[in-house]
C-alpha cells in the first residue's frame, strides 16, 4: 500500500488580489494541479501532496484571464431566466414535432421518437435507433432553416454520415441545402 492513500484531502482558503476566494486542496491522488469555477462561482485549485503549494498558486496565477472569462460566463447563464427556456420549450413542442411528422410524411421517412432538448452544439441529431433531437432554439430560426435542420436530420435515418450518399439524398428532398447550410451558420446556438 501506498503511504499517500493514508493521507488525508486537506483545504484552505485563500484570497486572490483578483480572482477572490480560492479553495486550495492539496490531494494525496492528485496526479497534477487542476482548477476549476463551478456553477455556484466557486473557484477551487487541486495540488498534488508532494507539489508545494506556492507551485499551485503560482499556476492559479498564470490562469487568471481564464478564471475570470468563466466567471463571467457563470454569471451570464444564471442570468439567463430559466422561466424564457421553458416558454422556448413549450413553443418548440407545440411547433417542431407536427411539421416533422409532415416533412418525414412528404419524402417517405420513418423515425422512432422526436425529442425537444437545450442543446449548446447542435440544432439537431439523429441517433442510430431512428429517435430525432431538435434543439427547442430552432423555434428561432426562419423556417426554411428550421424546415433544413430537420430534413438534414430526416436523411440521416437512411445515411448515417455526411458522405456523397447523404448530401445527394439531402439534395433530393432539399433542393439548394448549401446555401441554407451556409445561411445556418450565421446563427448562433445560444
Amino acid at each position: 500500500m501506498c503511504i499517500s492513500s493514508r493521507l488525508p484531502v486537506t483545504e484552505k482558503q485563500y484570497i486572490d488580489p483578483v480572482v477572490g476566494p480560492v479553495v486550495i486542496r492539496r490531494n494525496p491522488r492528485a496526479r497534477r494541479i487542476s482548477l476549476r469555477v463551478n456553477r455556484r462561482k466557486e473557484v477551487s485549485l487541486t495540488v498534488p501532496w508532494l507539489v508545494p503549494v506556492r507551485t499551485g498558486l503560482a499556476f492559479l496565477e498564470s490562469r487568471r484571464e481564464w478564471i475570470l472569462a468563466t466567471l463571467a460566463k457563470v454569471k451570464v447563464q444564471e442570468e439567463t431566466p430559466s422561466q424564457d427556456i421553458e416558454m422556448l420549450r413549450a413553443k418548440a413542442k407545440a411547433q417542431l414535432p407536427p411539421r416533422l411528422s409532415e416533412l418525414a410524411d412528404k419524402h417517405g421517412f420513418q423515425y422512432r421518437q422526436v425529442f425537444i432538448k437545450n442543446n449548446r452544439s447542435n440544432w439537431g441529431s439523429c441517433s442510430v435507433r431512428g429517435n430525432i433531437n431538435l434543439n427547442l432554439r430552432l423555434v428561432t430560426l426562419p423556417e426554411d432553416l428550421q424546415d433544413y435542420v430537420m430534413l438534414h436530420e430526416l436523411c440521416h435515418l437512411k445515411q448515417m454520415n455526411h458522405g456523397p450518399k447523404f448530401h445527394a439524398l439531402l439534395e433530393s428532398v432539399c433542393p439548394g441545402h448549401a446555401a441554407l447550410q451556409k445561411e445556418l451558420r450565421k446563427y448562433k446556438i445560444r
